[in-house]
């Protein structure tokens, strides 16, 4: 890799560390893109560019999200008992994201997702009244939340938390424990979604050295070089900032993500 190319991986690891750190999130809002960008400028072929970005930003969220995940579970934020009920369906979500990421054009989706984030954001940016907390459904209730959320993430290449977040501070969490339980939830996502674009780009021709599948494991590692570190510093800022301010910061990142979606 170039010198340029290396700068750009360690740039977009730092960043996605923090946020993952920060607010709960994969990075992708920020890998994805800056992944698109360089491999753009490599030997890969021009039609598995976006395949690839998507993948190896999912690889690198297995390191981002288990540095992130243990700072916040070391200041006893994560509520382990909703990980666990919503852990199996988002593996089977971000199998299914991963697969149909090869298979179908998501524009459509993203213009629906982005909706959604644009409706989220602005509602916490502008400090309009909280909806009414609904109560968390059952087992198979968070099952199917879990999937809707995995099989999202995945297959347009964003950070689960941007939908963890919402939906568990929408059920009663404050934004704290909501950001540090979506870093936990962020590694099953990142584990099968990674695993999927495995599979699906096993064999396909105009990949780069060093990718297996659509996974190009040298971004991968020196993303986690910068990523790693940075990712417990968003933590301890996250514990720290007012929830007002985290809450506002959280809203300015769903409407990026939602903006770069519709673009």
């Amino acid at each position: 890799m170039s010198i340029l190319e290396i700068a750009a991986y360690l740039a977009a690891g730092a960043a996605s560390g923090l946020l993952a750190g920060l607010f709960g999130v994969g990075g992708g809002v920020i890998l994805v893109p800056a992944l698109i960008w360089v491999l753009g400028h490599t030997e890969a072929a021009a039609e598995w560019v976006p395949h690839l970005a998507v993948g190896t930003s999912l690889a690198t969220i297995i390191g981002t999200g288990a540095a992130s995940a243990r700072a916040h579970h070391r200041r006893g934020a994560v509520r382990w008992d909703l990980f666990r009920r919503l852990a199996p369906g988002i593996v089977l979500g971000a199998w299914l994201g991963a697969t149909l990421a090869g298979l179908l054009p998501a524009l459509w989706l993203k213009r629906v997702l982005a909706v959604f984030l644009l409706s989220v954001g602005g509602r916490l940016l502008l400090g309009q009244a909280a909806p009414a907390v609904r109560p968390l459904p059952g087992k198979r209730g968070l099952g199917l939340v879990g999937g809707g959320i995995g099989a999202l993430s995945a297959l347009v290449g964003i950070g689960g938390g941007t939908l963890t977040v919402p939906f568990l501070v929408r059920s009663g969490l404050d934004m704290r424990r909501a950001v540090a339980t979506s870093s936990a939830c962020g590694l099953p996502i990142a584990v099968a979604g990674a695993i999927g674009f495995v599979v699906i780009g096993w064999g396909r021709e105009g990949l780069p050295a060093g990718s297996t599948g659509f996974v190009y494991w040298p971004a991968v590692l020196v993303i986690l070089l910068a990523s790693v570190p940075t990712a417990p510093l968003g933590a301890r800022l996250a514990h720290r900032l007012p929830l007002v301010v985290l809450r506002r910061l959280f809203a300015v990142l769903l409407l990026a993500v939602a903006l770069r979606l519709f673009w």
